[in-house]
């Protein structure tokens, strides 16, 4: 009789333990994330943590005129450079976390092959205070071999490396700041140089209204080459944005766009006067 008893009473309470455990999981309160700490996927000369979303296609096109001749004013501001370089690129969200991209620079011909995954997201109620975000590519150059590049005695002499580790945070809807240390690997250099280098940078934004922000971009390289070390890169600018398009206009020092190419063989000194003009432009399709 016991027995009976000890069964209908357990039959009575587990149904009432499984209905307060079901409405104790319905009553979690998922985690919104927080809006990306940058509009466009890049900030001037380094990328931020915005990636797409999944079936969302990215078009890009970055400009860097030539270095401004303060002493000749007919150069335009080094309009009519004659270094002037462009990047055009396709980014592509294959899931809602990581992008795909393919880009193909002027100087030097790098066809470049990137990715972005975004591994935390910062969420509204500071539990996840950061995003981090990886972004890598590999690049082959192009260019033809001649007397300036005898040094292409194989394929694989074209190849080069990048990889960044960008830590942002949203800390108002009006200021974002991000710093990415990263790694650059050159297959092959010259004599004087290491086939690796380590940097760091440094990025902010201020949004001064609804549409319109100031960007500044620093860029400093931490190993030491043997000679021809190359300068920082320093980049002020303002950036215009839209739910799907972003323009950038800026001063800066880099010209070579890829960031490994920025960050081994600049040879632009900002505060000596070589400053040039660029533009970035982004139009996001939603599929």
């Amino acid at each position: 009789m016991k027995n009976f008893i000890t069964i209908i009473i357990a039959l009575l309470v587990l149904p009432a333990i499984g209905f307060s455990q079901e409405k104790a999981k319905d009553t979690v309160v998922k985690e919104k994330l927080e809006r990306p700490a940058f509009e466009s996927s890049y900030i001037i000369d380094n990328p931020t943590d915005v990636v797409l979303r999944k079936n969302a296609m990215e078009v890009q096109f970055a400009h860097r005129f030539g270095i401004i001749d303060w002493d000749n004013p007919e150069d335009l501001a080094g309009i009519y450079g004659p270094q002037a370089n462009m990047r055009m690129g396709i980014a592509y969200g294959v899931v809602d976390r990581v992008t795909l991209g393919i880009g193909y620079t002027k100087l030097k011909r790098p066809l470049d092959l990137n990715w972005k995954v975004a591994i935390l997201r910062q969420t509204r109620s500071d539990k996840m205070p950061i995003n981090l975000t990886y972004f890598g590519n590999m690049a082959y150059s192009a260019q033809d071999q001649d007397k300036s590049n005898p040094r292409y005695n194989n394929q694989s002499d074209r190849l080069s490396y990048f990889h960044q580790l960008i830590i942002s945070r949203r800390f108002t809807p009006a200021f974002s700041l991000q710093v990415a240390p990263s790694i650059s690997h050159f297959n092959t250099v010259e004599d004087v140089q290491r086939n690796d280098m380590v940097a760091i940078a440094v990025g902010g934004r201020i949004k001064v209204t609804s549409g319109t922000s100031i960007l500044v971009d620093y860029s400093q390289p931490l190993t030491k080459f043997y000679q021809k070390n190359p300068h920082p890169g320093i980049s002020l600018g303002v950036e215009f944005g839209t739910s799907a398009h972003a323009f950038q206009l800026f001063i800066t020092n880099y010209n070579k766009i890829l960031p490994q190419s920025n960050y081994m063989f600049n040879e632009n000194d900002f505060f000596s006067g070589d400053i040039l003009l660029g533009f970035n432009i982004t139009r996001i399709y939603n599929f």
